[in-house]
């Protein structure tokens, strides 16, 4: 008798080597990477076509480079200092030395350069002892003004006056620069027993007043009285006896009109840099109290100290007989006194 068959027993599957599960770790990361990629893909926007069937670049603008950009950016300088220089202010050269030892100017030297407030007299008239910039009325005929020869050539006398509207050339129009003295419906003559310039009879302190050696003698030439009439102004250099401004024959006083703008800064050359005076000589002379002839200025002041010594003395005197008393009227005797 055979013996019974025993039931076939399957093969257990073999073990996993170490080869075969880094393979299989390979294959499942690239399935991994292979899936994201695929899904960032159709999340992306279609790529534009041309009509031609081209691919159209796509991304951020390049921004407009550095030459793009500096033909408005000389536009838009040229526009504001157009209009600073209209409304607001410009610089100035000073042409002649009629404004000694304010203002410093010469043939053959470095002139001072002043910055001409052009706003003040939007909202105001100009008054005594401001120092303007004006253009000279036609029948002003003087070297003193500051004024451009252009050019025969059309293409330059353009530029010229191109460059003028924007500052870079000195304007086509006769300039000066003077001192208001008085203004209209004022008196103004000269001069006094002191050679000194009156106003409504009244003379003026001018501590800016400078005598050009060369011109002769520190002597003011006579004139007036003249009546300065409504709207105009009488100026003068402070350099007296080297300016030719309203005394001259034929100039005389000068429309408010004209007046371009006031002077308030010398800004070139740098040692002259400075804040430009602009006292009013006829507030500061008719403030002061006349003083009688031969009354030593300061005298007023030595007066007053001679006349407080007898009421010091005084004053001491009462203080010692109240201490003699050994009180002191409002206070308990025996309290202490703050000195």
């Amino acid at each position: 008798m055979s013996p019974p068959a025993r039931p076939t027993e399957e093969p257990s599957p073999a073990p996993d080597t170490e080869e075969g599960g880094a393979k299989r770790q390979l294959f499942r990361r690239a399935g991994r990477h292979h899936h994201e990629a695929s899904t960032k893909a159709s999340r992306r926007p279609p790529t534009a076509l041309s009509s031609k069937g081209k691919r159209l670049k796509t991304g951020r603008r390049r921004r407009p480079t550095f030459w793009r950009e500096l033909p408005m950016l000389v536009v838009v300088a040229l526009l504001l200092t157009f209009l600073i220089q209209t409304f607001l202010g410009r610089p100035y050269e000073i042409p002649s030395g009629s404004m000694e030892q304010t203002l410093h100017g010469c043939t053959g030297c470095t002139n001072d350069r002043v910055l001409v407030d052009k706003l003040s007299y939007r909202f105001g008239d100009p008054t005594p002892g401001d120092v303007i910039v004006f253009k000279a009325p036609d029948s002003w005929e003087s070297s003193e003004a500051s004024q451009t020869t252009r050019s025969g050539n059309p293409l330059i006398r353009g530029l010229q006056s191109l460059g003028s509207l924007i500052g870079l050339t000195p304007p086509d129009e006769k300039d000066l620069i003077k001192r208001v003295i008085a203004t209209g419906g004022q008196t103004v003559a000269c001069c006094d027993a002191q050679n000194r310039v009156t106003v409504d009879g009244k003379a003026l302190n001018e501590p800016y007043v400078y005598y050009y050696p060369p011109g002769g003698p520190p002597v003011q030439t006579e004139f007036g009285p003249v009546k300065v009439p409504e709207g105009k102004l009488w100026v003068m250099g402070d350099s007296r006896n080297n300016s030719a401004d309203s005394r001259v024959p034929g100039h005389g006083p000068v429309p408010v009109d004209n007046v371009i703008g006031k002077a308030r800064f010398v800004i070139l050359p740098p040692p002259r840099i400075k804040s430009i005076d602009d006292t009013n000589p006829q507030e500061v002379a008719l403030s002061a109290p006349a003083m009688p002839s031969g009354v030593v200025p300061g005298a007023p002041l030595a007066f007053g100290v001679i006349g407080a010594i007898p009421l010091v003395a005084l004053r001491r005197r009462s203080r010692s007989r109240r201490r003699g008393d050994g009180s002191i009227p409002g206070r308990a005797p025996g309290s202490d006194s703050v000195r």
